[in-house]
């Protein structure tokens, strides 16, 4: 049987938690699809198109992943890939609050499918992508949260203040 399993996210930018999950997940599952979420009402940093090229970038040493743009309901693009399991990285409590609720949504949307939940390794499970944004504009040291690749565009798009 080949098990294919989707890693959705808005992932603006990739960070090394991100690439982390990816490198844990690809073990697990016999594809990995990294589901880039195309949604401008976030107002993200890059185009989803960077933000694709910035994933496949980070994992370009691995085999069985693809990386993908998606908008719509998660569900439809995995039934589309022919997932029949997502990924999420759940960082705290908080995190699994909202994945709880979305993963039961998900469940009744798409019975088929199951939602697989992994913490990423402890040096970075206090990282999220807007955290990370707004440390970088205010002169913080992002490098060894993000792939080399992510943080120079992090350089060429935001001048520290």
């Amino acid at each position: 049987m080949n098990v294919i399993a989707l890693y959705p996210g808005t992932f603006d930018p990739p960070t090394n938690g991100h690439v982390d999950l990816i490198q844990r997940g690809v073990k697990l599952f016999d594809h990995l699809v990294v589901a880039v979420l195309n949604n401008p009402d976030k107002n993200p940093l890059f185009s989803v198109e960077e933000r694709v090229e910035m994933l496949k970038e980070s994992t370009s040493t691995l085999t069985n992943v693809s990386v993908a743009a998606f908008d719509g309901l998660m569900v439809d693009f995995a039934r589309q890939q022919g997932a029949s399991a997502v990924l999420r990285g759940i960082r705290a409590i908080s995190d699994y609050e909202y994945e709880f609720q979305m993963a039961l949504m998900n469940r009744r949307l798409a019975p088929e499918i199951e939602t697989v939940f992994l913490q990423p390794a402890g040096r970075y499970s206090f990282v999220s992508s807007r955290m990370l944004k707004e440390v970088f504009t205010f002169g913080g040291d992002v490098s060894g949260l993000v792939p080399p690749n992510v943080l120079r565009r992090l350089r060429g798009r935001i001048t520290p203040s």
